[in-house]
């Protein structure tokens, strides 16, 4: 590849990265609550309420059932008021993070699910509220799965960072879509694979690492 060529890979990494990340942190943020919410909820909770359980789960997998690049598209209107355009790497982390955030609830319900009971009674028992539950319980207990889900979560985002590219999001998929595709440039698109493998290994294996660090601490605590 030419030195041109070489520039705008390196740029394409730091907005596919910049997406991935940024997206990553809102699901994060706005993730977590919602799988607390859903197992708060649920039949048994801590604060039991079916009504509110099946109306967050109802909205949840709304979200999910829509493909990404149908979601891409639809949230057209809402990217342009939030961010002030519809195209560019700003623009496409709203769209990503409204459908990796669903996504990583879910994840966040399932972790949160398989928190021992009997340490919660435990707490109960010795008069802990419900945020003393959630901060000192759920989530320490919960946190090695927490990770590994945010982990797949970017995983996923950096795949659904490359189909933004589609609409002119910029990043990997914007390059292998313009110079590897439309212009029959196989070395840029064979780089473009190459750099997204790297990507995604280098995600999973810190994720991992952090994961066994974790279960480490929770089997010696």
């Amino acid at each position: 590849m030419s030195d041109i060529m070489i520039e705008l890979l390196i740029g394409a990494i730091w907005e596919t990265l910049l997406m991935t990340v940024a997206s990553g942190l809102i699901s994060l943020l706005a993730g977590l609550p919602l799988g607390l919410a859903l197992v708060a909820t649920a039949k048994g909770g801590l604060a039991e309420n079916l009504w509110v359980n099946r109306l967050l789960g109802a909205v949840i997998n709304a979200f999910r059932s829509v493909p990404f690049i149908i979601l891409l598209v639809a949230l057209i209107p809402v990217t342009r008021f939030i961010v002030g355009t519809a195209l560019g790497t700003w623009a496409a982390i709203v769209p990503l993070a409204i459908a990796a955030t669903p996504y990583y609830a879910r994840i966040a319900e399932v972790s949160l699910r398989e928190v021992d009971k009997g340490l919660i009674e435990a707490v109960r028992a010795m008069g802990g509220n419900r945020w003393t539950i959630i901060s000192e319980v759920l989530i320490p207990e919960a946190l090695p799965g927490i990770v590994a889900g945010f982990t797949v979560t970017l995983v996923t985002l950096i795949g659904a960072s490359a189909m933004a590219g589609a609409i002119g999001a910029g990043g990997l998929g914007d390059l292998a879509i313009r110079y590897g595709y439309q212009r029959f440039e196989t070395g840029v698109m064979i780089a473009v694979v190459i750099v997204l493998i790297i990507l995604v290994c280098g995600i999973q294996w810190i994720g991992d690492r952090l994961v066994a660090q974790l279960e480490r601490r929770q089997a010696h605590g």
